[in-house]
This record gives C-alpha cells, structure tokens and sequence, in this order.
C-alpha cells in the first residue's frame, strides 16, 4: 500500500512494514534461514540469476501440480522441487499485471489500473517510474526480457530497451497471431528496437531465443531473464504436432489451449537445461507465474473472435480474467532455487507487486529511486514457508468497482447503479460463494472506507482517457445520399 497516513484505522499497510522488512526482519529471516541450510544470496554477498517466466491468461487449474490433464512434466517438477505459492495475486489483466509486476507498485498508483493498453493506444507506462530492470542494472546484472511487453508501443520512451533492458526480442502489444506475428495485419515483432520478420511459433522462438541468451551470457555477471510468454492467449493455436498431441480432447479449443501449455511447458525445460549446461543452475532463481486467471468471460477474449465454450479453468476460484474474483486474480506459481527454496506448499498471501522489492533485496539493489513501494519482501515466506508478511491485498480499485483484502475478509464493491456490495471471508469461502455483506455491516464500513481512500489517490485511468480521444477525434461518417449538396 502507499504511505498515506490518512488510510483508516485497523488498515495495515505494505509500507508501514516496508522499513522493518527491508531491514532489521530481512536480516533475522535471513539468519534463520542460513542455520536450517537455505542461504540467502544476499547474506553470502552472491547474486542470483534471476529467471521470471510469464503465462498469459493462464487458468489456475490448467497446470499438472494443480491437477489438470494437461501436461506441463517441467513445471510440475519445478513445483514439486520448489515452493507452490498458493495464495499468489496478480491483477486482474495483461497490462495492469506486467506494471505491478515492473514497478512493485499498484497499477491505480500511476493510470493502468484500468483495462490493457489498446493497440491504437497512445500511452505507456509512466517514465518516471523506476523499473525492476534498472534497479538489477544498476548492481551489475544483465538484463533481457524475452517475450511480451505490453506496457507501451506507440513511443520509443515505453520500449524496453529505454526502461532499463539491455536486450528485447519479442512483440510489444497484447495480441498477435501467434505463427505470423502479426496484430491487425500488422507486424508485432522486435528485437532491440528493430523490427524483424521471422518465420515460427512465437512460443518456440521465445524458448530458443532465451536459451540462446543464457548460452551467451558471460556467467561472471548475474543474469535476469524476464520470459514473457504470450501463451496461452487467444488465439487459440499451437503446431500440429501439439495438436495431435491432444486428440483425445473432441472440444477444439480446448484442444488448441492444451497444445499451447505443453508447448510452453516444453520450452521451459529447455531453458532449465540451458541453465544446467552453463552451471548457471545452482545459483538461479526461477519464478513462473500467470499475469491473470484464465478467460472465462467474452469481454476479455482479446481482438480475436472466439465461438465456444472459453477453455481456460480455474478450478474452485470464481470467474476469470478481467474480474477481481479469485479466478481472475489468484494465479499458478511457483518458485525454485536448489539449496535456498524449502520445497513444499506455501499458503502465505502474496502479490506480484511484491516481486520487486524481494528480487531486490536478493541481489542487493538500492530502493533508493523508487517511489514508494506497495510490495513488500516476501522472501522468507517463500524460501521457508514462514507466514506471509502480508496480510491486506488490493486487487483493484477503479472507478466502478473495487477489490480489497483484510486478513481472510475480501470486499467486492461495484458502484454503478445498481451498486452490488459483496463480502466474503476467504478462509472459509474461497470460492466466494456466501455473501456475507448484511451479517457485517461494520467490516463492509471499514473496508468500503479503505477503497474509497484509495480511489482518492488513484490516478485517473488512462484507459479512460483515451476512449475519450478515440471516440471523439474520428471523422464523422453519413450515408451516401447520392446526390448534390441543395
């Protein structure tokens, strides 16, 4: 959360803690951890190589160690093998969540809280925010990202490779079709700033690109490999031979969703075999996670045109991307580093802003440039299952709708007419299923409070703001009358 001391009594915030956990408690977790065994890279004055790997719309069941019958062989054993963060949040959509992820703040903080950045889109991610990339630069790690951007195509100033990247290879909006390259009949593809054309499957070049960053990398430097996938988003398409793969699924799409998340699956065990080659795996931390739940809603298909039953499950979580249910904001992750993660389930609250300040506090980086933070570290709750720092969560807060969290009580307040006021204690009803709102009236009160100051804080929503430039800056169109002015 921000440090605004005007947010309302009995709320914790993320930054009231954020002094105690950057120091003194980093320090004590980091001593216990070293006596059971697991080190911390930031005590033994050793960076890490950082591997952060992104699905795109995932549903949280769609994976083995969550028990699908698709098959991800490589993810299950990172799973089994590492820590399962099964109260991991991200937002509730692509743009938002890559922010959160990049700045380790919330999205309302600086106007993406709201939607994805459209492909006619003329905004990015704000400039002066300090990016995760540059704070690892800046301790001498080598930065990629391979894969997905989406936080800015229209000026160079949002490009990677100007917001702390010194490599990027891969599309820079949302959607594209996944064997051209392409978004409106208009190529999507890039490496450092250059467009190129390729032939492939973007999930395949995106696994032979990063292993050929880590063949390449100069192992005195830490590496951090941001792999974005744009798996397993619409549309709906994999290689035959993936396909076929599947013929035991009748429903096409679901077919086509499988064969991308075993496509993918595959392409990260050639990167954890790249890194086993180079001796790089030891000393690498590698994180997967999706940037939202699965689509379960035609509002947030994308561009593409889908007929059909939406593939994606998520399981016992309500609804999907685009909502700030559990399904559209409790994601699949998992973290793995031999000797330093405590391999098991972790059930402590997380968020994907939290990313940030824990990847900082292990490679040693200076928080001194960010704006205040509302990710906090999580680290001992992730290499030893110790209980989460973090106990409030905001899913979202937009000026229709909000999504809060104390403890196990989670508000969903919808306020167009007719406004809908949802409670829901987490820790009994995870499905949020019971609506809790009439029995407790002051929790409602208390949390509605909290929202409404967050609101007040929030930047305006750039999406907005460019519907606003989109709907009235085209020219008019009338019909054709077919004939002379009178």
């Amino acid at each position: 959360m921000s440090s605004d001391k005007s947010a309302p009594d009995g709320i914790d915030t993320a930054i009231d803690r954020r002094d105690v956990v950057m120091g003194g408690a980093l320090v004590a977790g980091t001593a216990s951890l070293s006596a059971l065994g697991f080190v911390s890279a930031a005590m033994a004055d050793v960076k890490p190589n950082i591997v952060f790997i992104l699905a795109d719309d995932l549903g949280w069941k769609d994976v083995g160690f969550h028990g699908s019958d698709i098959k991800t062989p490589n993810l299950d054993t990172l799973a089994q093998t590492g820590a399962r963060l099964e109260q991991f949040y991200s937002q509730q959509i692509c743009t938002p969540a890559r922010a959160a992820l990049m700045t380790g703040r919330y999205p309302l903080r600086y106007g993406l809280q709201m939607a994805v950045i459209p492909s006619a889109g003329r905004y990015g991610l704000a400039t002066d925010e300090w990016l995760l990339p540059q704070a690892l630069r800046q301790v001498g790690y080598r930065t990629a990202i391979v894969g997905k951007w989406h936080l800015g195509h229209s000026d160079k100033k949002y490009w990677p490779n100007q917001r702390g990247f010194d490599y990027s290879y891969g599309p820079l909006i949302g959607e594209i079709d996944h064997f051209k390259h392409e978004s409106h009949g208009v190529t999507d593809w890039y490496r450092n700033n250059r467009p190129i054309k390729e032939p492939g499957y973007d999930t395949q070049l995106f696994g032979v690109d990063a292993v050929r960053q880590i063949e390449a990398h100069d192992v005195k430097s830490p590496l951090f490999l941001y792999l974005a996938f744009t798996a397993p988003h619409t549309p709906y398409q994999a290689p035959q031979n993936y396909l076929d793969r599947y013929k035991n699924i009748a429903d096409p799409l679901r077919r086509a969703y499988a064969a991308q998340i075993t496509c993918m699956d595959d392409e990260i065990g050639k990167v954890v075999a790249a890194l086993e080659r180079r001796g790089m795996r030891e000393n690498t931390l590698i994180f997967f996670a999706s940037d939202n739940g699965g689509t379960r809603s035609n509002l947030f298909v994308g561009e593409a045109q889908v007929k059909g039953e939406l593939p994606p499950n998520n399981g016992p979580y309500r609804d999907g991307k685009g909502s700030v249910y559990e399904g559209g904001t409790r994601v699949a992750a998992l973290a793995n580093w031999p000797g330093h993660i405590k391999p098991g389930v972790v059930d402590g609250m997380m968020h994907i802003v939290d990313i940030y300040p824990t990847l900082a506090g292990l490679a040693g980086a200076n928080l001194g440039k960010t704006k205040p933070l509302d990710g906090i570290d999580v680290w001992p709750a992730i290499s030893e299952g110790k209980p989460s720092a973090r106990d409030t969560l905001v899913y979202n807060v937009e000026p229709y709708r909000a999504g809060v969290r104390k403890g196990n009580w989670k508000l969903v307040w919808t306020t167009l007419l007719p406004q809908r006021v949802e409670l829901f204690d987490l820790g009994e009803d995870p499905s949020e299923s019971t609506n809790l709102a009439e029995q407790n009236p002051d929790k409602v009160g208390e949390l509605q409070a909290w929202a409404t100051e967050l609101a007040k804080q929030a930047a305006p929503p750039l999406f907005l703001l460019e519907l606003v430039r989109l709907g009235l800056s085209h020219q008019p169109e009338f019909p054709d009358l077919g004939g002379a002015y009178d």
